[in-house]
């Protein structure tokens, strides 16, 4: 299913002239195609953290094409750097203050930032921090440099990058990580990639010590995409400790590969789940750890499409905030009853409900209905893969696909 680029509702006259012109979609090299993409260089130092092969360092070489590159994946320059990070102030001693610092994965040697500090307090010079995993920047003894340096995301391409190339089946079946993405044969790429992190972020990085116990857990995960997570649960199916279980799921949001979930709490006369649910940044990873990448079954298309959603809700938002926070909402006594996004901004919610059907029912509503006495909900959406947009008399509007990733790409999501 290719979604076209414009949609007569959202994307037309001076809206979309001025969304590409704010949104000026860095053009970065993926592979042999050029991709806009939607992150903008905030002005002064900042972190840019994504899953490797997201498109990071090519981005960057594009922003700043005369900036003063350290590459920490180069095994030569990490160890030297490793045993001696007062070096970096010796490589920049004879730049000029105005060229900007690349650290390329810079989480492989955190000592760096004392003397990235150092460099912006006595100089004023500009850093960007490249990085896969924030597990080591979370330490204690980490200088994150007081603020000095603002967070962001680089998400898998998203259809207002791809344009005319998105495909939501080839989405759903091997994700848009952009090296996969790219590759001629994105089966063997994505085997490979999952083999690879396994080796760089958890083996060569020590974020476990019983690696064979972390591969067994890997399948188990995927198996888990877009589910409340039981941790006894997953420890049995597991066969691992219910502590190391925890360790696991933490490594997998540290190294940004997978995100937790929480469970909305809003006192509406029910008792509410409060287990998070697990959902992998990207649809292909999910299906590799499982070793499924054939063609996408009936039982997993709903999770895979709705963790997708939440994706490009994440990515769009780290330049158009969207939302401040976002939640499932689900009522503890009704197992079919929930609301897979709860967005809040202030005091206002948007409730959220995705469903990978292409027929509309009122049975899709379910949810939708039962969060209506929430205080400050303002708008209630479905969102499915039919071609019919509606509205119910108590309000709730029914969006196709394409009519909600306009309304994301642009920034009208709210009323």
């Amino acid at each position: 299913m290719s979604i076209p680029r414009k949609h007569p509702k959202f994307f037309n006259g001076p809206e979309l002239s001025s969304y590409r012109e704010n949104a000026r979609y860095n053009d970065g090299m993926v592979g042999s195609h050029r991709y806009s993409r939607l992150t903008t260089p905030p002005k002064g130092s900042f972190f840019l953290l994504g899953i490797r092969g997201v498109g990071k360092s090519t981005w960057a070489r594009e922003q700043f094409p005369d900036a003063y590159f350290v590459d920490l994946l180069d095994e030569a320059r990490y160890q030297t750097l490793l045993a001696n990070p007062a070096l970096l102030a010796a490589e920049m001693r004879d730049l000029p203050a105005r060229r900007v610092v690349v650290l390329d994965e810079v989480q492989r040697v955190p000592a760096l930032l004392n003397e990235v500090h150092r460099a912006i307090e006595s100089s004023r010079r500009r850093f960007v921090l490249l990085g896969s995993s924030a597990r080591r920047l979370k330490t204690s003894t980490t200088n994150l440099l007081a603020g000095r340096a603002v967070m962001r995301t680089m998400h898998p391409l998203v259809p207002a990058e791809l344009g005319d190339d998105f495909d939501l089946e080839r989405v759903l079946r091997f994700g848009s990580i952009p090296v996969i993405w790219q590759a001629e044969e994105p089966r063997a790429a994505l085997d490979t990639y999952v083999q690879l992190y396994v080796k760089e972020e958890i083996r060569a990085e020590a974020l476990v010590r019983n690696l064979p116990g972390f591969l067994r857990f890997l399948p188990v995960a995927g198996l888990f995409h877009g589910q409340v997570i039981n941790v006894s649960g997953l420890a049995r199916d597991a066969a691992t400790a219910r502590s190391t279980v925890e360790g696991y799921l933490s490594i997998l949001e540290d190294t940004l590969l997978a995100t937790l979930l929480p469970a909305f709490e809003s006192r509406l006369r029910v008792r509410e789940r409060q287990h998070p649910k697990l959902y992998w940044v990207d649809p292909g990873l999910a299906r590799a750890t499982k070793r499924q990448l054939g063609p996408v079954a009936a039982e997993e298309r709903g999770a895979l499409f709705e963790g997708w959603i939440l994706s490009v809700l994440r990515a769009h938002n780290e330049r158009s905030d969207i939302f401040e926070e976002i939640a499932y909402w689900a009522p503890a006594q009704a197992r079919q009853t929930e609301v897979d996004f709860l967005l809040r901004r202030g005091r206002n919610y948007l409730a959220l409900e995705v469903k990978s059907s292409s027929r509309f029912s009122t049975a899709l509503l379910t949810g939708l209905r039962a969060i209506g006495e929430l205080d400050h909900l303002v708008r209630r959406i479905l969102v499915y893969l039919g071609e019919q947009r509606l509205r119910t008399e108590e309000g709730i509007e029914v969006w196709p696909l394409k009519v909600f990733l306009d309304a994301v790409a642009i920034g009208k999501l709210w009323p």
